[in-house]
């Protein structure tokens, strides 16, 4: 059982804006913030295993998350993901 201290911490996590790709069934989960000013990774495009940032076009690896062209130099956050009984896992 918990207790209402318990109950209190749980309601304090923050929100995170994941951004999930599949490339040719391959499944990829990194933040959706671009390290450079913030940009939507979410909405950028995507070519072969990398991500264009929209606003300012720095590029990022999917599966590493590591800032491939400036501006961002900065590595995005990465996070395991599968997929059981039909349904995407994201492990954060």
């Amino acid at each position: 059982m918990m207790s209402r201290k318990d109950k209190q911490d749980l309601s304090n996590f923050q929100v995170k804006k994941i951004a999930l790709f599949n490339v040719n069934g391959a499944f990829y989960a990194i933040d959706d913030s671009c390290t450079h000013r913030g940009g939507p990774l979410s909405k950028g495009a995507i070519e072969k295993n990398t991500v264009t940032c929209p606003w300012h076009g720095a590029s990022f690896d999917l599966a590493s998350g590591q800032a491939l062209c400036a501006p961002a130099h900065a590595p995005v956050g990465t996070y395991n993901v599968r997929v059981a009984a039909g349904y995407i896992e994201i492990e954060i």
